[in-house]
């Protein structure tokens, strides 16, 4: 995909999972619980241990209409190793412009961090392809029909407070997608091994967002 299509294809299933593991072995079976509920889209962050590895892996074994892309990105170099490995996206918690036209010079999506109007749209027109609102929790969502108000250009992200019930709010607030991390991937159910819990909550979460 280029980066418009990749976008498209995060707008239209309208969540990225954000995966932070203990373990890299733990992925496997994570990311087909996820799949199996409904999930699309996964961001791997690099402070998963031998994230590189993963992503590679995850690119070469993930089923054709499942986007694998990389979060917790801060500068260019890292970028660079993980388009190498495969990242179909990347999403950084903060804005550097040159990691903006790194990534876009290769034609992938780049999701950069911001938090305060200023910042959005400086992040907009630096050439976002979405803004990763961070953290969103402190904001909530009347922040995002406020910003979206005057600037209804914006393509926003919320992640941070978002549950598996009030994705679908955040996406009639103004957001195109939601990023879901913990909500999601429960670190009791991933210490008990429990993955069949984790397909329960990407159901929960894909059908409050199929409402939206």
């Amino acid at each position: 995909m280029d980066r418009i299509q990749t976008v498209e294809f995060i707008e239209t299933h309208k969540s990225v999972a954000v995966i932070r593991l203990p373990e890299a072995d733990l992925f496997e079976p994570v990311a087909k619980a996820l799949y199996q509920g409904g999930v699309r889209v996964l961001e791997i962050t690099m402070t998963v241990p031998d994230a590189l590895s993963l992503i590679k892996k995850a690119v070469d074994t993930a089923p054709e209409d499942m986007l694998i892309g990389v979060g917790s990105v801060l500068d260019v170099d890292t970028a660079k190793a993980t388009i190498d490995a495969g990242a179909g996206f990347v999403v950084s918690p903060i804005m550097k412009t040159d990691l903006i036209e790194y990534v876009h010079d290769l034609d992938i999506a780049v999701m950069p961090g911001a938090f305060t109007p200023t910042e959005i749209q400086t992040a907009w027109e630096a050439g976002a392809d979405v803004v990763k609102v961070f953290p969103a929790n402190i904001v909530g969502m009347k922040f995002f029909k406020a910003v979206r108000a005057p600037m209804p250009h914006l393509k926003l992200m919320p992640t941070g407070g978002v549950s598996l019930t009030n994705g679908g709010d955040w996406i009639q607030a103004g957001a195109c997608a939601v990023g879901v991390g913990s909500a999601l991937i429960d670190k009791e159910a991933i210490a008990r091994r429990d993955f069949d819990h984790l397909r329960k909550n990407a159901e929960i979460l894909t059908s409050h967002l199929n409402q939206s």
